[in-house]
């Protein structure tokens, strides 16, 4: 069934604005918790998935991402797990497309391992996407293969090449891993500089019970920077993607290179962002448990007033920041839930 195509004639509003007077301008959904790959730093190998009833279908998902987008969120990330492993999932994109073709949205992208895009990258291109996000920890076979159990990089590079082809403008999303690839960075900045893609490292969060001691796979991005800075030179940028990102030029290759440090300085201070699971679960920070039950008010009500009343509340409770620790002496992750399912 495709997702719902009609837009309500409610005009859009201001930006909702949180206790700490942030605007939330920034939607990220997951649409699905499931993915084709088991990344050692994001799932179990053994993953348990959620059952179909719990998930939103898509016109759901259209419903509340287009309350958001009335209540001023101007910029809409896909996330998943993989979300182009969600079945039907170009109905919902096209749907959300409507959106920029009114100017209500900014901009609707997703962040993806690529393992699917060489068979959607046109068809996200025609929806309206000019940018996407592509997880890429290494450039090697072995290791690829190593980090996400089940990958093939050739298959993702493919993807790659397609999206580029397609016409979509590609970050790279990196998470930096101490002892794993470290020697991959310096072969990563070269390639993204030679392809004319943006790279970001991501430090490791904190975030479910996935089998490894992230304590042993921790390595901070202060040391990465300086470490890089030895061979590249890094100059400060004033870039700004709405997200997290601290950018730098690299002059040698004229791209640029991102930091995402949640742990080494963390960013709550210009935080616009909320993430809605596949379950329509709200949360209002990534490394918090606070949220709200968006589904219950979805299935209960066929207008969206309630909805919106239900939106406004959560965000009036959104923290002030996350408390990330990572530490041998605490052993649980301190966030129980996994990144796939509150979505990358």
């Amino acid at each position: 069934m495709a997702a719902t195509t009609t837009l309500s004639n409610t005009p859009a509003t201001d930006p909702v604005i949180d206790p700490f007077g942030r605007s939330i301008t920034y939607l990220r959904v997951s649409v699905t918790d499931r993915c084709d790959f088991r990344c050692v730093y994001c799932m179990a190998e053994d993953m348990t998935f959620l059952p179909k009833k719990d998930i939103l279908t898509l016109d759901e998902l259209d419903r509340v991402c287009s309350a958001f987008v009335r209540m001023g969120v101007r910029k809409l990330r896909l996330t998943g797990g993989e979300p182009l492993v969600r079945r039907g999932i170009m109905n919902l994109i096209n749907g959300l497309g409507r959106h920029l073709e009114s100017g209500l949205l900014d901009e609707l992208t997703l962040t993806t391992n690529g393992s699917q895009l060489e068979r959607f990258a046109d068809q996200l291109y025609a929806a309206g996407m000019r940018r996407i996000n592509v997880s890429l920890d290494t450039l090697d076979p072995d290791l690829f293969k190593k980090l996400t159990r089940w990958g093939r990089l050739d298959q993702v590079l493919r993807g790659i090449q397609a999206a580029k082809d397609a016409g979509l403008k590609i970050k790279i999303n990196a998470v930096a891993l101490k002892g794993v690839n470290d020697g991959e960075l310096d072969r990563l900045i070269a390639w993204c500089g030679d392809e004319g893609f943006d790279l970001t490292l991501i430090e490791v969060m904190p975030m479910g019970d996935i089998g490894e001691q992230r304590v042993d796979q921790y390595w901070p991005l202060s040391m990465v920077r300086a470490d890089l800075a030895q061979r590249w030179t890094l100059e400060e940028s004033d870039h700004k993607t709405g997200g997290p990102a601290r950018y730098f030029d690299v002059k040698e290759t004229g791209g640029r290179l991102g930091f995402i440090t949640p742990m080494t300085h963390n960013f709550c201070e210009s935080c616009n962002r909320v993430r809605l699971t596949c379950t329509g679960m709200l949360y209002l920070c990534l490394g918090q448990n606070d949220s709200a039950d968006l589904k219950e008010v979805v299935r209960a009500a066929e207008s969206d007033g309630p909805l919106e009343d239900a939106i406004r509340a959560a965000i009036a409770l959104k923290p002030k920041g996350h408390d990330f620790i990572i530490d041998r002496r605490r052993r649980p992750a301190a966030v129980p839930r996994h990144m796939s399912t509150t979505g990358g």
